[in-house]
């Protein structure tokens, strides 16, 4: 089992991600360079957070064309596991490897705090670990998470199971109205998605900084653990095949 995390001009919670994926977790993992077109050897792949390329233009929509996203477009096809976490969310977005697109918070300003995320579906690669309706503390740092998308894409996501997590209230309770519990205004408080196939997955908040208690919370554990059981199950049913 390996991990990868790729690493952009302007990107700075890749260190962060593979601390909390080699060191807390125990997996091994490298850095990509954007640059790389070849990702053969690895299992999973981690789109981080931060600043890709000054985030000129708009967040992900000059990374969406580095080399390393035209080997990512393959490595998800054949069914490689693909999380983008805040910009790399959004670079996924850009790329057309998720559904919807990402707004300005509604404040129009940078939110840098904890937030609450319901679990919404466990039967995806990234959520196994979890429970339906487990509450997680996670924080966010970001000016564009207003997550959005049209009437018949939203309505393809509720029915495909395809919205992971949503913001909540402490107690779990959703409102989309709420700007404490959905503090950057997204659409139906909508956190994070999948795509169809379940191995693309994209989230604001970052778990990498949620991965020990003593950053505040460890619950961003669960979707790191979660991918590293998905694949040595997968890897388990491939030997005894």
């Amino acid at each position: 089992m390996k991990f990868g995390v790729v690493q952009f001009p302007g990107s700075n919670c890749d260190d962060d991600a593979c601390h909390a994926i080699g060191s807390v977790i125990g997996e091994p993992v490298d850095l990509i360079w954007h640059q790389s077109e070849n990702l053969s050897g690895y299992d999973a792949i981690l789109l981080p957070g931060g600043f890709s390329y000054g985030d000129y233009l708009r967040t992900g929509a000059i990374a969406r064309f580095s080399p390393v996203m035209r080997a990512l477009e393959r490595f998800a096809n054949s069914g490689g596991l693909v999380l983008g976490v805040c910009n790399g969310f959004q670079i996924l977005l850009e790329a057309g490897l998720l559904p919807g697109a990402m707004l300005r918070n509604q404040s129009l300003r940078f939110l840098c705090r904890q937030v609450h995320l319901r679990v919404e579906q466990t039967d995806t690669p990234f959520t196994c670990a979890a429970h339906r309706g487990q509450i997680l503390k996670v924080p966010i740092a970001h000016m564009e998470g207003n997550y959005f998308c049209d009437a018949p894409t939203l309505a393809e996501l509720e029915r495909n199971r395809q919205i992971l997590f949503r913001y909540a209230r402490p107690d779990g309770t959703v409102d989309p109205r709420d700007r404490e519990s959905n503090p950057n205004g997204s659409l139906d408080a909508i956190a994070g998605v999948c795509n169809r196939e379940r191995n693309v997955a994209g989230l604001m908040p970052h778990p990498e900084r949620a991965a020990e208690s003593s950053l505040g919370s460890a619950d961003g554990l669960v979707i790191l653990r979660s991918m590293a059981e998905s694949v040595a199950r997968r890897e388990a049913a491939r030997v005894s095949a």
